[in-house]
């Protein structure tokens, strides 16, 4: 098995962004976006993705990703309002599995305010038990994204 890349640390290394708004509730009480809501961005920028561009079906499919690991480095806060710039690309595809790498920027810039890694296994959703192989769809969109 290759070795984890790390997230890529400019805005080059990333092949897929997504503007979030962040939201009046995603402040905390110290007066910015709190730890927890950056992985939130994170699943939103992964998820948008999968459904725009995978075909992913998150109410019917037969086919679900779950996440069995994240991680988050944090460098600068975000606050509202504020539009996260949230950078995405796959460092490894196996056959029923993906680690995304993700970079959130503040408008603009070329560094992360935050970088991480999310892992989806896919799994059938009737069963929960990890698929023989992910769908073509989905394959082939995260291909689009693979940087490793």
């Amino acid at each position: 098995m290759s070795e984890d890349l790390a997230p890529p640390q400019s805005r080059a290394g990333y092949p897929h962004f997504l503007q979030i708004p962040t939201r009046w509730m995603d402040n905390d009480i110290y007066g910015h976006v709190n730890n927890v809501v950056y992985y939130s961005y994170f699943d939103t920028v992964i998820n948008d993705y999968l459904i725009a561009r995978g075909g992913l079906d998150i109410h019917a499919g037969s086919v679900i990703g779950i996440t069995p690991e994240t991680h988050c480095n944090f460098r600068d806060s975000f606050t509202f309002p504020e539009t996260v710039e949230a950078g995405l690309a796959v460092g490894r595809l196996g056959g029923r599995s993906v680690r995304y790498l993700i970079g959130l920027f503040k408008q603009g810039a070329d560094t992360p305010a935050a970088t991480g890694h999310f892992v989806h296994v896919f799994v059938e959703r009737a069963s929960m038990r990890p698929v023989e192989r992910m769908p073509d769809s989905l394959r082939q969109a995260l291909e689009a994204l693979r940087i490793d």
